[in-house]
């Protein structure tokens, strides 16, 4: 019987987080086919240490987990080695890239299969059929090519959380010691990540998570997600929580219960909301949350133009106005709010274009006026491959198209396009992207942002003083003086406190 090699490629300097994508995987497959993995933030040469695995002749899968960004960007090269040197090595990719570009990734000639959404009956029923020699056209949540051309079989409804197995922590830590997954940041000082849910029930036109769960989501209960974090704080010593869920507040009732389990423990945690729905709370239940230790929480904003909004698909009852009411209410509660904006969507003329990012440049202003705490992070608009959706219609229509070749997704410019700061849009012109960025230096140095642990006081007095005349003023272009000391200083700007 064929092992199985698990592969979690590089995705980020300096941080290393618990693999969970991957370990949900080992999970599925645990007791039934041994397995190993391989951490790519964990390894100075992840080649060497795949090859010295696959080279014994035990290990006929590979798995790899790929999203886009520096993952795709090792993915690649990595996986066209292996198979030109271990041609019988079936390769499986799963994660948003695989899923969103199938065309790419399987025309590409070393890439046998895709998980299309959760892999956790997908994968093992795939290798069970690999390993016996029985059909896999019936196994859902597939993606392969068969006779020229690319099949998709059809969406598993999502599984009930707790029903699945607990994931390998302690095999994990045959690998990799724990310890080093647990890192120093503005939470805590041994941060742990976590997905306590899949999916999000909301059907957003710019968001990768769409076309994979379909506006579906699944949670762990909140007792199973406190035993789990318990479990890690006692044998590893976590202090804090990355909740890596695409929507980690969608039930109240949930949220509510596992912050009274949580408090006696005395961990700060994180994670991602919708404004609309986290409007809802009651400042009973927001204030429950922050005694049981949640200090900042990521909002997707994305505008303040409520037509804009609607265009984006951000369905519910969010608008402009509510985005800085929500923004004001939560200082009461000491809880920091983290909104993210999507600058740059498609407008007929390119000074519509340029209207509408001097309105949200105009509108952040206007949110720091009322909670200076707030944190901003700002992307310019990537399009999403979303069938049916109304603004995908338009990007096509405007001459956006994606790259054919897996290859050519390796390119600087489109890594920065994967991480929405680098558009390769036709309707925004370049001056449009140096007025998004420079604003964006100016309000770095105006507001620091407090996850940035390596700045001192004195540092961000000085980087505040430096930015403050030009903030009130209006004057953004050409803050070289304010990006020298961000980067003699090694800046880090705001971003979503969990990657």
């Amino acid at each position: 019987m064929n092992k199985v090699l698990l592969y979690n490629p590089k995705s980020a300097v300096a941080k290393h987080r618990i693999p969970n994508s991957i370990l949900n995987i080992a999970a599925s497959i645990e007791g039934k086919y041994d397995w190993v993995v391989v951490d790519g933030n964990c390894e100075t040469d992840p080649l060497q240490k795949i090859e010295s695995y696959l080279k014994t002749g035990e290990f006929g899968y590979l798995g790899f987990t790929v999203m886009p960004g520096p993952q795709l960007r090792e993915a690649i090269p990595l996986s066209k080695v292996i198979k030109q040197k271990f041609p019988y090595t079936t390769m499986i990719w799963g994660g948003y890239f695989p899923s969103s570009q199938p065309k790419a990734v399987l025309t590409s000639g070393f890439v046998d299969f895709i998980i299309n959404g959760p892999g956790d009956h997908a994968f093992p029923q795939l290798i069970d059929a690999l390993e016996n020699h029985k059909p896999y056209e019936f196994i859902k949540n597939l993606i392969y090519k068969a006779d020229g051309k690319i099949t998709k079989t059809i969406k598993e409804d999502l599984i009930d959380q707790d029903s699945l197995p607990p994931l390998p922590y302690d095999k994990l830590g045959t690998f990799y010691p724990i310890n080093k997954y647990l890192g120093k940041t503005y939470l805590g000082e041994r941060t742990m990540a976590y997905h306590s849910s899949i999916g999000c029930p909301f059907t957003c036109s710019f968001c990768a998570v769409v076309p994979i769960y379909e506006a579906r989501w699944k949670a762990k209960s909140a007792q199973t997600v406190y035993k789990d974090v318990k479990y890690i704080k006692d044998k590893w010593g976590a202090d804090a929580i990355e909740f890596h869920d695409n929507n980690f507040f969608v039930s109240e009732k949930r949220t509510v219960e596992f912050a009274r389990l949580i408090e006696p423990e005395n961990m700060s945690w994180w994670g991602m909301a919708r404004i609309d729905t986290m409007d809802k709370f009651s400042d009973a239940s927001l204030a429950q949350i922050r005694k049981a230790g949640c200090k900042i929480i990521f909002f997707g904003a994305e505008s303040g133009n409520d037509a804009i909004l609607e265009q984006l698909d951000k369905g519910g009852t969010q608008t402009g106005a509510q985005i800085i009411r929500f923004a004001e209410r939560l200082k009461k509660f000491d809880i920091i709010p983290e909104y993210s904006f999507v600058l740059g969507t498609p407008a007929p003329t390119p000074e519509k274009v340029q209207a509408q990012i001097d309105f949200e440049i105009n509108f952040i202003k206007q949110i720091k006026a009322v909670n200076p705490r707030t944190e901003i992070v700002m992307y310019t608009y990537t399009p999403v491959p979303t069938e049916g959706s109304e603004l995908y219609k338009q990007v096509l229509e405007q001459g956006f198209e994606y790259p054919q070749s897996l290859e050519d997704w390796m390119s600087p410019a489109w890594e920065s396009f994967d991480l929405r700061k680098n558009p390769l849009t036709p309707w925004l012109k370049p001056e449009m992207i140096d007025k998004i960025r420079n604003f964006e230096t100016v309000l770095n140095g105006v507001y620091p942002t407090v996850t940035d642990i390596r700045l001192n006081d004195l540092k961000r007095k000085s980087i505040k003083l430096l930015s403050s005349l030009r903030y009130k003023a209006n004057l953004y272009k050409y803050p070289y003086e304010i990006k020298l000391l961000q980067k003699y200083w090694k800046y880090r700007q705001p971003e979503i406190q969990g990657f």
